[in-house]
């Protein structure tokens, strides 16, 4: 992705959607349909955006000349499945504070990484899109962000969040972790 925001998204057999993640501009999308030659979820833009798509095939085959190429994919590849991992981790076994701060701290990291601020930015995704993702009740997202804004982690004005106290918002994080 070069630009803006997307969710994947997996459609489940009743027909209701499952939100899979949230990708910003210079991470990789579509990494799910290496495996059987077709995409399992399916990516919508949340904002304007722009992206390179790029043949796999084609990229294999520079990739395969290029040692430095062929690096770089790997990281972005191995990022995807660190990633993924991070989710089954917040999925199974955090509370729902928990599951909200560790999604804050990494939009936090993530917008830190591409030189914005990592403590005020604007979700591009609703609540209910967080909760589907997070695998919360939309009421349950609501509730908690006015609980951490009660609490003084956040300061939140629709989709505008202000993290007002970020090493605040680890601690609920970190006291699962150790």
């Amino acid at each position: 992705m070069r630009s803006g925001t997307f969710k994947s998204e997996l459609q489940l057999a009743d027909g209701r959607e499952q939100v899979s993640g949230f990708h910003m501009a210079g991470e990789l999308m579509g990494l799910d349909g290496l495996a059987q030659g077709r995409h399992a979820s399916g990516a919508t833009a949340l904002e304007d955006a722009e992206v390179c798509a790029i043949p796999y095939g084609q990229l294999a085959d520079l990739s395969a000349g290029s040692a430095a190429l062929q690096a770089v994919v790997t990281r972005l590849m191995s990022r995807e499945i660190v990633r993924e991992h991070s989710l089954m981790l917040l999925l199974g076994s955090m509370s729902a504070e928990e599951r909200l701060a560790a999604f804050l701290l990494n939009i936090s990291q993530r917008m830190k990484a591409r030189g914005w601020s990592p403590s005020e930015f604007h979700l591009r995704m609703s609540r209910a899109e967080i909760g589907s993702y997070l695998g919360l009740k939309l009421e349950t997202v609501s509730r908690t962000f006015s609980a951490f804004a009660q609490q003084g982690l956040l300061q939140v004005d629709r989709r505008h969040v202000r993290i007002v106290d970020l090493e605040g918002l680890a601690r609920l994080v970190e006291m699962r972790m150790h």
